[in-house]
């Protein structure tokens, strides 16, 4: 059967079609058009730049520099924060929020005359401040949100570079540090990690010692020391070596064998000091002057030097007596016990039944009691029998675990590349596991600065 249509209709299916086609064209074509425009190219060159907008620039604390003026300050004598701020045009009520905030987080009484503060305030309005930056050292800051009221505690990023230190004794390890303008803390670090191992009371011309030691540095500039990571020390012509190892997630020093380095004592109750009087079995009394034994030994200090409990144990007694002053007696087990007289106080917490661990503070030098001067006369028992500490062979602490030996190893050479000569070590990162921050160590070269001590 034919079908018949009707000619109009046609006309206008033909009509529509036109229109699609046309319509589809002009599609083709502006999305050809602006392809065209953007890019036109010659034989070798591109005529048109692409702007690359510029990276932001942040300062020390991380506030982009373009964005904020600072303005830097140091806090006088009997100035608050709450001043400072009024100062810039911050309402009491804001004041307020900012002290609420900062309990539980921030003392504001901890803030030191003469310490930094920094007021950032944006650029586009100058008048008012947005943050206040307080600068507890050169590694820790406290960020001051004015607007928000909220506190931050902030750590900037530190460089950690590996430092050589050698030379040989002429005088005392302190001076010499002194002598050569080097920070003296070095001495004191070295002698607390062969504090167990050497008498540093008795070290003689000719000794000799080198040391590996961490130093932080924020923008470029020194931050203070990190822990030694190795050291050796030649003493009386023995060689004493420490290498810095962590295991079990705790940290120690070793001997190249693997033994620890600490021991059940301390060699010495003073951080740094000298011996005024040894142990003796006939010693003329200073002040009674008669002939009697001297079951002790005297360092001289200043008044006031802290005194450390040379060993874990419990205090059996601790209070004044007319010949011994302030004086704390600590039994450690059922060999050992130790007396510490003539201190001008106990620390805090300080009486009978307390326990202690090993080097915590007990005391401090005085001259209590039946003495010249100040110092610390120091006694110690081995079953009840008083006995010279320098004459005993202290039992040591756990070496190297076996589960931990191919790793100390590994460890152990990479400590000891240290001293060689060669340059670029490269240390990629390490953390310090009692301040949890993060180092950025940078590949440095390891030439010695070899001090004539």
């Amino acid at each position: 059967m034919n079908k018949k249509y009707n000619p109009d209709f046609i006309v206008i299916i033909f009509l529509i079609g036109m229109a699609i086609t046309n319509c589809d064209k002009e599609k083709h074509n502006s999305s050809i058009e602006p392809i065209e425009s953007k890019v036109v190219m010659t034989n070798t060159e591109l005529t048109e730049e692409v702007s690359v907008p510029e990276e932001p620039v942040y300062d020390s604390f991380g506030f982009d520099v373009d964005s904020f003026k600072v303005v830097e300050q140091k806090i006088k004598k009997n100035e608050t924060l709450s001043l400072i701020l009024q100062r810039h045009g911050i309402g009491y009520s804001q004041i307020h929020k900012i002290s609420q905030a900062s309990q539980g987080v921030f003392n504001l009484k901890r803030m030191a005359v003469g310490k930094s503060l920094f007021i950032y305030t944006p650029t586009a309005s100058p008048e008012d401040p947005s943050f206040l930056v307080y600068e507890r050292d050169p590694i820790n800051y406290v960020v001051f949100d004015l607007k928000e009221a909220v506190i931050t505690l902030q750590e900037r990023d530190i460089d950690m570079k590996i430092q050589l230190v050698e030379g040989v004794i002429t005088s005392s390890l302190y001076e010499s540090f002194l002598d050569q303008e080097a920070d003296p803390r070095l001495a004191y670090a070295l002698a607390d990690v062969f504090a167990w191992e050497i008498d540093f009371y008795r070290i003689q011309k000719g000794d000799s010692f080198r040391v590996a030691f961490e130093e932080r540095f924020v923008d470029g500039v020194s931050a203070g020391l990190g822990r030694i990571q190795a050291a050796d020390f030649i003493h009386r012509g023995k060689e004493f070596n420490a290498l810095y190892f962590e295991q079990n997630g705790k940290s120690d020093y070793f001997d190249k064998e693997g033994n620890s380095l600490r021991k059940a004592f301390l060699r010495a109750p003073l951080d740094y000091s000298r011996i005024s009087s040894r142990f003796s079995n006939n010693r003329k009394h200073p002040i009674l002057k008669t002939n009697r034994p001297h079951h002790g030994t005297d360092y001289a200090a200043p008044t006031g030097t802290p005194i450390r409990a040379v060993g874990d144990g419990k205090i059996v007694h601790a209070a004044y007596d007319r010949n011994n002053g302030n004086y704390i007696k600590i039994r450690h087990n059922s060999t050992y016990e130790t007396g510490y007289l003539h201190m001008s106080r106990l620390a805090n917490g300080m009486r009978k039944g307390t326990n202690v661990t090993q080097g915590q503070i007990i005391g401090f030098v005085g001259s209590t009691g039946l003495a010249t001067g100040p110092h610390l006369c120091f006694r110690f028992w081995q079953n009840s029998r008083a006995v010279d500490p320098y004459r005993i062979d202290y039992p040591s602490s756990n070496p190297v675990q076996d589960e931990f030996a191919d790793e100390f190893k590994v460890h152990k050479a990479s400590l000891i590349a240290l001293f060689d000569p060669e340059p670029e070590i490269e240390i990629e990162e390490a953390k310090d596991e009692t301040s949890g921050h993060q180092w950025h160590l940078a590949s440095v070269n390891l030439q010695p600065l070899v001090l004539a001590l």
